[in-house]
């Protein structure tokens, strides 16, 4: 017994869909105009089928088309981005990977999350347990690394 071990796509079903819709569209033309004679009327209702059926073969097509979110890249290299947060006493360290260059890079602390940005639109947010009475005292970047000292208040 054979097994077909490929992937299903809606792209494949549509190949067959089209098609058949267009024997369709074919039949009904030809329908219509052997039973209308060769009249105005049938002109516009073989317009109207033909206009129908390429409407909704773009309509299938569309729907049938894979689209991946705009997110899922975000959400790849939030995955992937790596930091570290040193904890003490009355400071945190924080040091990460940011894309530069200096001037493009904003960092800012509210209510306990640590807001990254970089260029090439870089944006992380990271939350930071007990900061809430913290502020960004020091800030630092150097080769792509960016070190922050948060001190308590």
């Amino acid at each position: 017994m054979a097994s077909y071990k490929g992937t299903y796509s809606n792209e494949l079903s549509l190949n067959f869909i089209i098609p058949i819709m267009l024997i369709l569209l074919l039949g009904i033309v030809y329908v219509m105009t052997q039973r209308a004679g060769s009249g105005f009327v049938s002109f516009i209702l073989i317009s109207a089928a033909a206009f129908t059926m390429i409407y909704w073969a773009k309509v299938l097509k569309k729907m049938t088309k894979e689209q991946k979110p705009k997110y899922m890249m975000r959400e790849h290299e939030s995955k992937s981005w790596v930091y570290d947060l040193i904890k003490g006493e009355q400071e945190f360290v924080f040091v990460a990977e940011v894309p530069g260059p200096e001037d493009k890079i904003m960092v800012r602390l509210i209510e306990g999350i640590l807001y990254v940005r970089g260029s090439s639109g870089f944006s992380k947010e990271v939350p930071i347990e007990g900061s809430i009475d913290m502020q960004i005292f020091d800030f630092k970047y150097r080769n792509g690394v960016l070190t922050l000292k948060i001190k308590k208040l």
